[in-house]
C-alpha cells in the first residue's frame, strides 16, 4: 500500500490528480482524496476475487493482456480520451452490486458527491489494473497465489475480505447503512 500511495505522491500521482481533476471537475484536492480513499477499497475487492480459481483466472488473464501497465507509459492520453467504459467494466466485475455502496461511502468520508466519486472510480479502475499488471510481470506472478500475495503486499498485510466486509457491514447488523460505511471509512483510511 505504501509503495502504490508513494507512486501517487510522485510525478505519476500528480498527472493522474490532474487529469482526473480536469475531466471530472473537481478541485485536485478533492481527486486526490477520492484517489487515496479508494484505492485500498478496489485493492480488497481485487483481492476478494482472486481469493477463488475462477476469480484468479480472470484478473490474471485481464493484466497478461489488455492491463498489462502499459496504461503508465501514457496516463494523460488515457484520461484525456475521457472513455469510462473499460473503467465501468473493471468497477461491475470487481465490485458487483457492492459498487454503490463503495461510491457513497467514498463520498461521505471525502465530501465529493457520489457522481463524481463514480466517474474518479470509472477512471482510476484501469490505472489500478494497469499498476498491477506491471508488478505481477516485475514480480514474475503467474497464479492465484502469487496475485494473493501481491495484492497483500499493496495492501500492507489487510485482507481483502475484511476491507470489503467491514465496508459493507461495519456494525454486523447484516444490512448496509451509512453508519456501517462511515465508520470503516473513518477507522480504515484515518484521514484524506
Amino acid at each position: 500500500m505504501e509503495q502504490l500511495l508513494s507512486l501517487l505522491n510522485g510525478n505519476l500521482g500528480q498527472q493522474l490528480t490532474a487529469g482526473i481533476s480536469k475531466q471530472t471537475g473537481a478541485s485536485e484536492a478533492e481527486t486526490q482524496s477520492v484517489v487515496s480513499t479508494a484505492l485500498p477499497a478496489l485493492l480488497g475487492a481485487l483481492q476478494n476475487n482472486a481469493s477463488n480459481s475462477q476469480g484468479a483466472q480472470g484478473i490474471l488473464q485481464a493484466i497478461g493482456s489488455k492491463h498489462d501497465g502499459s496504461i503508465l507509459e501514457n496516463i494523460s492520453g488515457f484520461l484525456g480520451s475521457n472513455d469510462t467504459s473499460d473503467g465501468n467494466g473493471i468497477l461491475k466485475h470487481v465490485l458487483g452490486n457492492k459498487q454503490g455502496a463503495l461510491e457513497l461511502g467514498i463520498a461521505k468520508k471525502t465530501g465529493v458527491s457520489s457522481g463524481t466519486v463514480s466517474k474518479i472510480l470509472a477512471m482510476l479502475a484501469p490505472i489500478v489494473m494497469g499498476y498491477l499488471g506491471k508488478q505481477s510481470r516485475s514480480n514474475n506472478v503467474s497464479d492465484g497465489n502469487g496475485l494473493n500475495d501481491l495484492l497483500g503486499g499493496l495492501l500492507g498485510g489487510q485482507s481483502g475480505s475484511n476491507v470489503l466486509g467491514g465496508l459493507l457491514d461495519q456494525n454486523g447488523d447484516g444490512k448496509l447503512g451509512m453508519d456501517d460505511v462511515g465508520g470503516l471509512l473513518g477507522g480504515f483510511f484515518g484521514k484524506k
